[in-house]
C-alpha cells in the first residue's frame, strides 16, 4: 500500500534519513522501531506530507505523493489518520469540537451529523460521555483516545501512531496496545506504529522494521526479528522486550543474554 524508496532527509547538515526504503502492505500492523533521534517520527511526517524529503519517492496506493500539489495532497490525507505523540488536541475546544474539527473544515455535514460521527468514534475507542469536556480535564490515556477518535473521523485506510504509549503508566499502556489491536481487527485498516517501547512493539506488530542512523537494518515478523543476528537490534530488544519474548527457547537471544 505504501512504498518508500531511497528517501533522504537532512537537518542542519545531519542525515536523519539516509536512503531509507520500506514497503508497507495493506492490512498489516507495521511497527517501526529504533532509538530516539533515529528518524522514525521524521519518516512518518514525510509519508503524511507534513514535511518534504530531500530526495527519494513515496508511493501511496499507487500514487507518488512527494510532489503532489496541496489540494491533491489534502484529498489523499482523508485516507490517513494520525495519532500524534502528544495527542495534539486544541486546549480551547471541547472533546467533541476537537474530533469534529476537520469534518467542519472539509465537509458539508450538519452539526447533528458531525455529532453522530463524534459519538461513533468515541465509542470505537471506548470513551463515552466526555464530549463536552476539555483536554485539561482528561487523563493522559483519555487524551490519547480522543486523539485517536479524531484520527478515525474520516474513516481512514491507514492509521499512523507516533509513540502511542509515551508518558503513560503501564496499565494505560496495556489498554492503548489492546485498543490498537482491536481497531486493526475491527476496521481492517493498515496500521503503522512508531515506537521505542518493546512491550508495545511485540504486543501490536504483525511485522517489525528497525531503523538505525537513518537506515533500515532489520525487517520481518516478530518471530523472524528475534532470530536476526544483529548486535544493535538484539541489544535494543533485550533492553525492553517482554519476559515471554526473553524466555523463549531461541539460540540468537540466548547468545546475547549470555545464557
Amino acid at each position: 500500500m505504501i512504498s518508500i524508496k531511497n528517501v533522504t532527509k537532512n537537518f542542519g547538515g545531519k542525515n536523519v534519513l539516509n536512503g531509507l526504503s520500506l514497503e508497507i502492505s495493506r492490512g498489516e500492523t507495521l511497527v517501526v522501531m529504533g532509538q530516539s533521534g533515529c528518524g522514525k517520527s521524521v519518516l512518518l511526517k514525510i509519508i503524511t506530507g507534513l514535511i518534504s524529503a530531500d530526495s527519494g519517492e513515496i508511493w501511496f496506493d499507487g500514487t507518488e505523493i512527494s510532489k503532489l500539489k496541496t489540494k491533491k495532497m489534502n484529498i489523499l490525507r482523508r485516507k490517513i489518520g494520525m495519532l500524534f505523540q502528544s495527542a495534539a488536541l486544541f486546549d480551547s475546544m471541547t472533546v467533541a469540537e476537537n474530533i469534529a474539527f476537520m469534518l467542519d473544515q472539509h465537509t458539508d455535514l450538519s452539526k447533528q451529523e458531525m455529532r453522530k460521527v463524534v459519538d461513533e468514534k468515541l465509542s470505537l475507542v471506548d470513551l463515552e460521555g466526555v464530549q463536552d469536556l476539555r483536554p485539561a480535564e482528561l487523563s493522559g490515556g483519555m487524551r490519547k483516545r480522543v486523539g485517536l477518535a479524531r484520527a478515525l473521523a474520516f474513516e481512514p485506510e491507514v492509521i499512523f501512531y507516533d509513540e502511542p504509549t509515551t508518558g503513560l503508566d503501564p496499565v494505560t499502556c496495556t489498554e492503548i496496545n489492546q485498543l490498537i489491536r482491536d481497531l486493526h481487527e475491527r476496521l481492517r485498516v493498515t496500521s503503522v506504529v512508531v515506537t521505542h517501547d518493546m512491550h508495545s512493539a511485540f504486543s501490536v506488530a504483525t511485522r517489525m522494521a528497525m531503523i538505525h542512523e537513518g537506515e533500515k537494518i532489520a525487517d520481518g515478523r516478530p518471530d523472524e526479528i528475534i532470530n536476526i543476528d544483529n548486535p544493535i537490534l538484539q541489544q535494543f530488544i533485550l533492553f525492553g522486550a517482554p519476559d515471554q519474548i526473553l524466555n523463549m527457547e531461541n539460540p540468537i537471544l540466548k547468545t546475547y543474554l549470555g545464557r
